[in-house]
């Protein structure tokens, strides 16, 4: 008899604990990641006109300027590309959650490429031909990171995916701004269509994001000292430098003005950032005012600046506005000669990254879902 009502128990606790778990799994809450889907989703569902898609790629930002350049550049690809629902990602998961928690602005959401590409592929949706865009300046780091969302959804990576669509439908990749020479010398010839008054007397330099040395898989830090070259055939008061690229920071800049004897203390230097946004770079590192802790603000020297200079020849937190513009410097350099324009906000720079667009549309289809490392 023990016996028997221990196996009842033991029946009953098996069922007590099932009828838990049920109950658990019924009201459990719906993970972060479903819920960005279905937001995707939904929303691709809902906007979806055409059967063709492009995908606009950006590493992201949580300044209105830059979600103002990023909303009037959809805008201006619905309009070229009338034929294609267009639609805009972060890679940056940073930036996203930044945005989406209001850092600088009021919140708004945005989302990682592979929810959209997901999105792209779901029954009732289904786009038979996706084009991704890339809004990076050059074929560095974050290029990477998009080549790799496109692999893992055209592979199928967390096998939730139809096999027999991912095998037919069409994938586009369109490359960066500064992908080839050709690009270089293009942007450059727009760059000083731009500026040239600006150059013609004073100094146009520009900032650019570059890539660490150790993450520079395509070697693409080259294209910042390819458009210098390709800027300077045009005026010798163009410079173009980075926050993050060896040997071309801003003091690395400034010794390059210096050996052409252009700190005399008659010339303005203008700044402008050399990426597609104008977000927290060109608002801090580039027009911010921060200087060394130690630096008397009002009463401060660029050599002192310079004592500063670390083993790689960067004076760390000190913005390029504040070291071009301390006394001393041979430059004037202040609020008033900031060009406080992201490269998407530029209709004429706006146009290479579409005529990388066009020519993807142009080109033959990637064939990524047989490799997973494509020649």
């Amino acid at each position: 008899m023990k016996k028997i009502k221990l196996f009842l128990m033991a029946v009953a606790a098996t069922v007590l604990s099932a009828g838990f778990v049920a109950c658990s799994d019924e009201n459990a809450e719906v993970s972060n990641w479903q819920k960005y889907q279905d937001a995707v989703t939904s929303k691709v569902k809902a906007e979806k006109k055409h059967n063709k898609a492009i995908l606009l790629v950006a590493f992201g930002s949580t300044w209105q300027q830059a979600f103002d350049a990023f909303d009037n550049t959809l805008t201006e690809y619905g309009k070229k590309f009338s034929g294609y629902d267009v639609f805009l990602s972060f890679s940056s998961a940073i930036c996203i959650n930044r945005a989406a928690a209001g850092e600088n602005v009021d919140p708004r959401n945005f989302y990682a490429p592979n929810f959209w590409l997901n999105a792209f592929a779901a029954e009732g949706i289904r786009y038979d031909e996706i084009v991704v865009q890339s809004l990076q300046v050059i074929p560095g780091e974050e290029y990477t990171r998009v080549i790799n969302y496109i692999k893992d959804f055209a592979n199928n990576a967390n096998g939730d995916l139809d096999d027999e669509y991912l095998s037919k439908v069409v994938i586009k990749l369109g490359v960066p701004l500064l992908q080839d020479l050709s690009d270089v010398s293009d942007v450059a010839t727009r760059l000083h269509t731009l500026y040239s008054a600006k150059a013609a007397t004073d100094i146009v330099a520009f900032m650019g994001h570059g890539n660490p040395d150790s993450y520079d898989t395509y070697k693409a830090n080259i294209r910042y000292t390819q458009l210098e070259d390709s800027l300077q055939v045009r005026s010798d008061n163009y410079f173009v430098g980075t926050v993050d690229m060896m040997e071309n920071f801003k003091t690395h800049v400034y010794a390059r003005m210096a050996a052409k004897g252009l700190n005399n203390g008659t010339k303005k230097v203008w700044l402008h950032p050399l990426m597609s946004i104008d977000g927290d770079h060109g608002h801090n590192d580039m027009a911010g005012d921060d200087l060394p802790e130690d630096i008397d603000e009002n009463n401060y020297t660029f050599a002192q600046l310079q004592a500063l200079a670390n083993e790689e020849g960067e004076v760390e937190d000190t913005s390029w506005k504040r070291y071009f513009g301390a006394n001393g410097s041979g430059f004037t350099c202040n609020n008033s000669t900031m060009i406080e324009k992201g490269l998407l906000e530029l209709p004429s720079i706006l146009a290479v990254w579409m005529n990388h667009t066009q020519a993807a549309i142009d080109g033959e289809a990637l064939d990524y879902y047989h490799s997973k490392n494509p020649e």
